[in-house]
């Protein structure tokens, strides 16, 4: 068997690629030999039905031919070989940094789910796909886009921020659940008219865009009625790694569904035989003719040896991770382009393979919705507890600390009975006093196995309160010997990246009923996180929406009208906390205070179902 590189990422990074040391070129080969691993029995199940199909017809266990799997094998290395490119440009020198930087990307690729299904990391994304069809002077019907309508977009993508990515950086992150950047958008054209060759094809190498070509093979150099693309055209075009060519069938029947397996057969087997012979390129998705299928349809594409194909809906748009599998990839129609974009986002980063915690972080806010229910984070940073003489706000707390803490929330429990009293419930010991204060005999019998928060310079724990342990600064040592900060908080709320079930609060009063809350933990990432939910919840409902976010571990501090959260000084709750004696900051690191850096991200995203 002769392999041709035929791929043109695949070309360029054999031969064209100067690493820059003998680790890059390891790396890359180590993903590229992925490919070809044994898939982990984590990712073994294969496939049972490509949909929820319309009809009971059952996708059977079928395989490629050989010719079509070496292919797609080969397909998948150049596209394991483009993200590593972008990951591993400037590698960081040592055993530990190279673990934690790629640990997290090998592990996401050997546990690649089956050829169809979408990796739950992706389904948090929110990529939107532009569906756009001809482009004309002069709109013939209503979503034809003029040659000013379309650079107008190009414009809205370039000021909001957007990345328009490849559908190949797609795939891998339908798969892998590797992230893509911050606001992603793919653009998508179908039909192959002559307005994409004549005004789509020069914009995009204006603006730098990639975008996707949708071709049924009939349709190429048949001028009657539409122009459509020649054959040199669209050479031309799929030489260009701005391009990637999709199959839409040989002759796009309105309705794919309707035609008999033979036909059906025909128009996604010949239509891709047709296009890798013209165009000397492999063709490795699918685009539905008027977005028709169902599981027999679906099932001959994935026999023909596609590895994901794009639908279209007038009734039922979503982002790419919502869709039913890599066999039903949804877009939304370009009329929508304002709406989608503000919802972008690339996806949660992978979970950290970070050796001990970072404290290092740039301070990070991001307004998030999750399961509809709103939500601020601030993550990064350096934790500190703030134990105050008194009852303030805690932005008043922040100020009277002579600290230069950039954020904070409420702390723990506190004594009701004086309204100017700092007492705790449970022992305290803070930086800001560097005074070890214990829990009365009373309070702690009732809290015992709640959890016991330590903070060092270098680490955090949670443990369960043991009274007869913990109640002396020699106690807390004895756990965390370089302890600078302790308290009892509430309730664990996610525990080891699992949401904690009710039958775990121990009856704590009003952990099932919906009330403001504030929380705070430890995400992937092994950064400090302090936030609040903006509207009520439960405990149960909290910690399922903050293990969608990105949190390992997670407690919940004060709550109800104690609930806080102060950021750059403002308070973002939509009310006015109860004063209380106790904060949770985030100070920025050492590095970033001889040049203060804080990152602000406002988005609203709703990652729930």
């Amino acid at each position: 068997m002769k392999l041709e590189t035929n791929t043109y990422i695949l070309k360029h990074l054999f031969f064209n690629l100067r690493p820059q040391n003998l680790l890059y070129t390891l790396i890359c080969g180590l993903f590229a030999v992925s490919t070809f691993f044994p898939e982990p029995a984590v990712a073994r199940s294969r496939i049972k039905r490509a949909i929820e199909p319309q009809n009971n017809t059952e996708i059977s266990e079928s395989c490629s031919n050989t010719e079509t799997g070496i292919s797609n094998q080969f397909s998948l290395v150049a596209s394991n070989f483009a993200l590593m490119s972008t990951v591993v440009s400037q590698p960081k020198i040592g055993l530990t940094s190279l673990i934690e930087s790629l640990g997290p990307y090998v592990f996401a690729f050997l546990n690649r789910g089956d050829g169809i299904s979408i990796n739950e990391q992706a389904k948090l994304a929110k990529v939107p796909i532009l569906m756009y069809h001809d482009i004309l002077p002069k709109k013939e019907v209503f979503f034809d886009v003029t040659p000013e309508e379309l650079e107008a977009h190009f414009e809205l993508l370039k000021e909001n921020g957007m990345t328009p990515i490849t559908l190949d950086q797609l795939a891998v992150h339908l798969q892998t659940g590797v992230p893509l950047p911050e606001k992603p958008v793919l653009l998508t054209f179908d039909d192959g008219y002559g307005g994409h060759y004549e005004y789509v094809y020069p914009l995009l190498k204006k603006y730098g865009y990639p975008a996707v070509f949708s071709i049924y093979t009939k349709g190429v150099g048949n001028n009657v009625g539409r122009t459509h693309v020649s054959w040199e055209q669209l050479k031309e075009m799929a030489a260009d790694p701005l391009v990637t060519i999709a199959s839409h069938s040989v002759s796009h029947p309105r309705d794919l569904t309707v035609l008999p397996p033979e036909e059906i057969k025909k128009e996604v087997v010949e239509s891709k035989a047709i296009l890798e012979s013209n165009l000397a390129i492999p063709i490795r998705y699918f685009t539905y003719p008027e977005g028709k299928y169902d599981a027999q349809v679906a099932n001959a594409v994935h026999e023909a040896g596609y590895q994901l194909a794009l639908t279209m809906s007038n009734t039922d748009e979503k982002y790419a991770g919502a869709s039913e599998s890599l066999l039903a990839v949804s877009r939304f129609g370009q009329s929508r382009i304002k709406e989608v974009i503000t919802e972008a986002w690339g996806g949660p980063k992978l979970p950290s393979w970070k050796i001990g915690f970072d404290f290092t972080s740039p301070i990070q806010k991001n307004d998030v919705n999750i399961d509809k229910i709103p939500l601020v984070l601030v993550s990064g940073g350096k934790p500190i507890t703030i134990h105050a003489d008194s009852r303030y706000q805690v932005a008043e707390i922040l100020n009277k600390s002579g600290t230069n803490a950039v954020a904070a929330i409420d702390g723990g429990f506190f004594s009701l009975k004086f309204l100017n009293s700092n007492v705790m419930i449970g022992p305290v010991y803070s930086q800001s006093t560097k005074q070890f204060i214990p829990g009365s005999a009373w309070d702690i019998q009732k809290i015992g196995g709640r959890p016991l928060v330590l903070i060092s310079p270098h680490a955090v724990r949670y443990i369960p309160f043991d009274s007869t342990k913990h109640n002396t600064l020699e106690g807390i040592k004895a756990e965390m010997p370089d302890v600078t900060d302790a308290f009892v908080a509430a309730a664990w709320l996610v525990k080891d990246g699992q949401p904690q079930e009710a039958s775990t609060f121990n009856g704590l009063y009003g952990f099932d009923i919906p009330r403001h809350r504030a929380f705070w933990g430890i995400n992937q990432n092994k950064q400090p996180t302090i936030g609040v939910s903006l509207e009520s919840v439960d405990s149960v409902s909290l910690g399922i929406a903050l293990v969608k976010a990105g949190l390992q571990d997670a407690v919940m501090v004060d709550s109800g009208q104690s609930a806080a959260l102060v950021y750059q000084g403002e308070s973002l709750v939509r009310y006015e906390p109860r004063p209380v004696p106790h904060a949770v900051a985030l100070l920025p690191s050492a590095s970033v205070n001889n040049n203060p850096c804080v990152l602000v991200q406002n988005k609203t995203k709703n990652r729930g179902t």
